[in-house]
């Protein structure tokens, strides 16, 4: 399925930045990331973006905006539903997940929304867990937005900078 997509937006390349936003988003709903692919996805991009002379900003900011997104629909879900989310039918069966984000969540706090995004289970639950708790808007935006900027940029910029180094 990676190769199907890469291959994707090799021939679509003017479709990058906006496949990087909804690969992004997807990768950051709350469990719904589960099922979306989109980290092996967005890493093979980073090559594609060098040999295919993709600029680089488009694509991150596409990712960027994708990944901050994902994650504030998700804490405005926590923070209408609150407990009631655990009754959804998508998270029956991964109620251990939202138990793990609610501990570290506890744990860390506003980091949590930050570092939790660089952790697959736990960039599924934690933005939704901040909203359940109502963590105030502000923190969880600025560690939202600031970590999905360096989260994009860590999973884009080496297959680029690669590309580039080795002038292939």
């Amino acid at each position: 399925m990676a190769r199907e997509a890469l291959g994707f937006v090799e021939a679509h390349r003017h479709y990058a930045p906006f496949i990087a936003f909804l690969l992004a988003f997807g990768e950051s709903l709350a469990v719904i990331s589960l099922l979306v692919p989109a980290t092996v996805i967005l890493v093979g991009m980073g090559p594609l973006i060098a040999a295919g002379g993709l600029g680089f900003l488009p694509v991150w900011a596409g990712a960027t905006l994708g990944a901050a997104l994902g994650d504030t629909v998700s804490y405005w879900v926590g923070r209408y539903f609150k407990d009631r989310v655990r009754s959804f039918p998508i998270l029956r069966n991964h109620l251990d997940m939202l138990d793990k984000g609610e501990r570290f969540f506890r744990r860390h706090g506003v980091w949590s929304v930050f570092l939790g995004r660089f952790f697959g289970p736990l960039r599924a639950v934690v933005p939704l867990v901040a909203g359940m708790f109502e963590m105030p808007r502000l923190p969880f935006q600025l560690a939202n937005v600031g970590s999905a900027a360096l989260w994009a940029f860590v999973l884009l910029a080496p297959g680029s900078a690669a590309m580039k180094l080795f002038g292939w």
